[in-house]
């Protein structure tokens, strides 16, 4: 039997508030100096910081010791409205009418509505093994598009595991576009092994360069060097050659497997898993990124489609449409496997 604790925006003070503590468990709500309300649920193996209230972004993550998120520019979360203002997350729920970066002919945002969205509610539930992070929006539009998100994030005992889960429900009463990308941002780990269980020769290079991209003459000779297959970026150790970003596309997974698992192991041993259902989530994205401002080890963004912007998704055929009523949901499981 599961206990539902509501989250009602005073509980987030400047002093954190103990809301459960158990034998397994515990959590405490806190406000930043920012004024975003902060989340922070622990196990016996590690802690996240989730954001409640702001699209319930995973702000911060360690396991086993380990800080999982990237090197950012951001001391703290922004109340903002486009995620981009307030990068320095582990993880975003990307989406949902719209995704990844917009060409010159798009009119969405980068990433879309979701990752910074006002929640409308927020609660906690416990289990006997479980500690469960919830949230409901409501996007409404008139003369538009009419769904429910309901995401959540839920840690499990004693494991430096958790899951990251989004549900759609189009409430509208005609069909709405669908696109979705679990973002998660790991950090960069020196000399880390990439490693998955599909080909090598299923992880393309991203060929088109999109805005905030200013090419090198070095990073173009880079990546000339990565489609002719001289090299293969499956080490981290190369990071000089990796401002701009490297991104790589993995289409189609239910080809190749109905259970993508993809792996970054440290030097030390340490091994970052993520795993996905191909049914749910059949494309992936790799993005490495390595300058003075922003370090990224993002393995693999798990989504619906490529993150190219709501056009390429259209004109590929890999939007998703949902009727009227019809429910998707997307669950990743991902954290660090001893």
């Amino acid at each position: 039997m599961n206990t539902l604790i509501p989250l009602h925006k005073s509980l987030f003070t400047d002093r954190p508030t103990l809301i459960i503590k158990n034998n397994h468990f515990t959590a405490h709500a806190f406000r930043y100096a920012s004024g975003v309300e902060g989340l922070r649920i622990e196990n016996s193996q590690g802690y996240l910081t989730v954001l409640p209230f702001l699209g319930q972004m995973i702000w911060d993550a360690e396991f086993c010791g380990q800080n999982l998120k990237m090197d950012n520019m951001f001391s703290e979360p922004k109340p903002v409205k486009t995620v981009v203002e307030t990068y320095g997350c582990f993880a975003f729920h990307s989406g949902l009418i719209s995704n990844g970066c917009p060409s010159p002919e798009d009119n969405h945002p980068l990433h879309g509505e979701m990752p910074c969205a006002a929640m409308d509610s927020a609660w906690l539930s416990l289990s006997a093994n479980s500690l469960q992070v919830c949230g409901k929006y409501e996007y409404v539009m008139g003369f538009g598009h009419h769904y429910l998100a309901e995401p959540s994030i839920k840690l499990t005992t004693d494991s430096a595991l958790f899951d990251i889960q989004m549900s759609v429900t189009n409430l509208a009463s005609v069909p709405m576009p669908l696109q979705y990308m679990c973002h998660m941002n790991y950090a960069y780990v020196d000399d880390a092994q990439l490693s998955q269980n599909v080909p090598d020769t299923a992880i393309m290079l991203r060929e088109s360069i999109p805005g905030h991209v200013h090419p090198t003459p070095q990073w173009l000779e880079f990546n000339q060097a990565i489609q002719s297959g001289k090299i293969t970026l499956d080490q981290l150790n190369q990071p000089s050659l990796c401002d701009p970003e490297i991104v790589f596309f993995i289409d189609n997974l239910a080809q190749y497997t109905q259970h993508p698992e993809f792996r970054m192991t440290s030097p030390e041993g340490t091994s970052f898993v993520t795993r996905f259902s191909a049914s749910e989530l059949n494309y992936a994205t790799r993005w490495i990124l390595y300058n003075g401002d922003q370090k990224v080890g993002a393995f693999v963004l798990p989504a619906t489609c490529r993150p190219e912007g709501f056009l390429a998704a259209k004109n590929n055929q890999t939007l998703i449409w949902l009727e009227a009523g019809e429910k998707r949901q997307f669950t990743v499981t991902t954290g660090v496997e001893k």
